[in-house]
């Protein structure tokens, strides 16, 4: 029988599936439910510091500035010490690797955060970077700097894998990865997903796009995985968004992707959607012959001069100019 253990992040997992970041993280009797069908890991809901922020500042900032200091200290401590607790409380139900997940976008505050979770029993920490650069006086390479300092600080202080989960956002990912890399990082996920923007017609307002991804959103992270496992290979590459089905899982392992991050599947499916999927990678695998994932993992990405043509086409010329 074929074998689907695969390792991230220096964590050995029995499974490439990961469950994403999401609300359904935050509660421990489905992450014991998440274990029980076969995932690899979990990804605790993230620890926002956009949440942090807005919610300091829902206080009257006019009020004494020691009492104002005191409050913004207490909220940053609070929702850190229930953070802690998840983390606490999920290490008892799992055995699997439990990988804690900050959402931030500045740099200097998350050192302390980083290490006391890593004293709670996390395995890993996920920084999930997410910002928009959009200074008209921008100087090149600042946001990219920005992106490996954050990796940099946070890991210099933990002993605990540090992973990077950056947006697509960026002029050159395989760059990035590569910074990210040399600042420290274990590994990459790409991509995060940021909050989806709409517009109601009708009342002429913003609303809430639609939260969940399909497969028609998998071919971006299919390119840059295959790039960047090429390119970076001693940097393990998960992919996140638009993996929906057991094929979604395979197409990333060939792309180089060492495993998969999985949420919206899973929430709309169930739990009985990763052992679904794994049941699914096992028989393709024992179909085609292989023993285990080591041997086809990254088959399709960039090292083969064919595979990095096709994976660097940005023309649609051949597509619509082939006779049908």
């Amino acid at each position: 029988m074929s074998s689907i253990i695969t390792k991230f992040a220096g964590l050995e997992l029995k499974s490439p599936v990961i469950v994403g970041s999401s609300s359904q993280t935050a509660s421990v009797s489905k992450l014991a439910e998440y274990e029980k069908e076969g995932a690899g890991a979990v990804v605790l809901k993230s620890l926002f510091e956009e949440s942090i922020t807005m919610e300091i500042a829902s206080y009257d900032s006019e009020i004494h500035p020691e009492a104002y200091d005191y409050i913004s200290a207490y909220v940053s401590d609070k929702v850190l010490s229930d953070y802690l607790n998840l983390i606490r409380e999920a290490k008892k139900v799992c055995t699997i690797p439990v990988i804690a997940s900050i959402a931030c976008h500045t740099d200097g505050k998350w050192e302390e955060f980083a290490r006391r979770i890593a004293e709670a029993g996390a395995d890993a920490i996920e920084l999930n970077i997410m910002s928009l650069c959009t200074a008209r006086n921008y100087t090149d390479g600042t946001f990219e700097k920005l992106n490996a300092d954050i990796v940099s600080h946070v890991a210099g202080m933990v002993d605990i894998p540090v992973i990077a989960k950056i947006g697509s956002n960026l002029t050159n990912p395989v760059s990035m990865c590569d910074r990210m890399y040399a600042a420290g990082a274990k590994a990459v996920v790409l991509f995060n997903r940021f909050y989806p923007t709409d517009i109601d017609i009708d009342n002429m307002a913003f609303s809430a796009g639609n939260p969940f991804t399909s497969s028609a959103d998998l071919s971006l992270q299919l390119r840059w995985a295959g790039l960047v496992s090429s390119s970076v290979p001693a940097l393990p590459v998960a992919i996140s968004g638009g993996v929906d089905s057991w094929q979604g899982v395979v197409k990333s392992l060939l792309s180089g992707a060492s495993a998969v991050e999985v949420a919206s599947s899973i929430i709309r499916n169930g739990a009985g959607w990763i052992s679904d999927a794994n049941e699914g990678l096992k028989l393709w695998q024992e179909k085609k012959g292989f023993g285990g994932i080591d041997d086809y993992k990254g088959k399709l990405n960039a090292s083969e001069p064919e595979n990095y043509d096709k994976l660097i086409r940005t023309q649609f010329i051949r597509h619509f100019s082939e006779v049908h």
